[in-house]
């Protein structure tokens, strides 16, 4: 190759990278001002003392990650973690079947449709609705009472039941998405595969189908625990003293307590949860990669033998 070819090579490579360059600093700038920068702040008022009549005073301190240790809110994070977990777990029990379906039907369009037609109306409207439902004088209780199944209005609202309740109609969707996704690249051979070495239906299931669509299950499982673990507008609506959580103690530390160092504080506790998350994701997904990679090279070497 002569050198005037390599030459226009390299300004063609060169042209390329700062094309690439150029059009990623909109990206890079937006990420910057709307991510990193909050993120930072909310990372340095948690270490700054809280200020007489509200705000922060420019004093570095420990004191908010230590009030954390409080009896009082410690028994609060255990109420999260809890509801969270059980919210999270129900809903990834009902996304499985759900994406499973989906992903088998020949009307994957018109399913797709179905769920994503929640996220086009506001979720405090979606709230409301459930509380009509679940008031003493609404729906749900009205049936009950004229099938003669209850005698006296049931609670069915304004409790941990009604947060965990709403909280996977609110989230279900997030888990239904990313495992249809996983389930829909599936090669369903392996279940036949399975099933001919005479593995049950269930052993087929745990063995071949769920380690194959792993990906999609952590997926769904990090994008409910998070918002959930930090969720603020359905305990506050659809429950009571006993569902009082970890989103809610944010808002109030900063809109009546005023509080900011602390609020700043659990904000980061959530924010290292969803970093921790995000890695968890990432590494499955290329542990995932990996292992393709590995069973193509020794199909195409199995393929070469013969």
């Amino acid at each position: 190759m002569k050198d005037n070819d390599l030459q226009t090579i390299n300004k063609q490579r060169r042209l390329k990278l700062n094309t690439g360059t150029f059009y990623g600093w909109p990206m890079g700038l937006w990420f910057m001002i709307f991510f990193i920068v909050p993120l930072v702040i909310i990372l340095v008022y948690s270490f700054l003392k809280k200020g007489v009549y509200g705000g922060v005073e420019l004093k570095l301190t420990l004191k908010a990650y230590i009030q954390m240790f409080k009896p009082e809110y410690g028994l609060i994070l255990l109420r999260t973690l809890k509801i969270t977990v059980i919210s999270t777990l129900i809903t990834i029990l009902i996304a499985l079947p759900c994406a499973y379906a989906m992903a088998r039907s020949k009307h994957q369009t018109l399913f797709l449709f179905l769920i994503i037609i929640p996220f086009w109306t506001n979720s405090l409207i979606r709230i409301f609705a459930w509380m009509s439902i679940l008031n003493n004088d609404g729906m749900l209780n009205q049936i009950l009472l004229k099938l003669g199944i209850i005698k006296e209005y049931l609670p069915f609202l304004y409790n941990t039941k009604a947060v965990i309740l709403v909280s996977v109609y609110m989230y279900i969707p997030y888990a239904i998405l990313p495992i249809f996704t996983a389930v829909d690249r599936f090669d369903f051979s392996l279940l036949e595969a399975a099933r001919d070495l005479t593995a049950t239906k269930m052993q087929a299931i745990t063995k071949v189908l769920l380690p194959g669509i792993r990906s999609g299950i952590v997926s769904a499982l990090i994008f409910t625990f998070i918002p959930i673990f930090g969720a603020y507008t359905v305990p506050l609506l659809v429950g009571g003293k006993d569902s009082y959580m970890l989103g809610n103690i944010i808002v109030d530390q900063v809109q009546k307590t005023r509080n900011w160092p602390l609020a700043a504080a659990f904000s980061m506790i959530i924010t290292l949860i969803s970093v921790i998350g995000i890695i968890w994701i990432t590494k499955s997904n290329d542990k995932d990669a990996q292992l393709k990679k590995k069973n193509n090279k020794e199909d195409n070497y199995v393929g070469g033998i013969q």
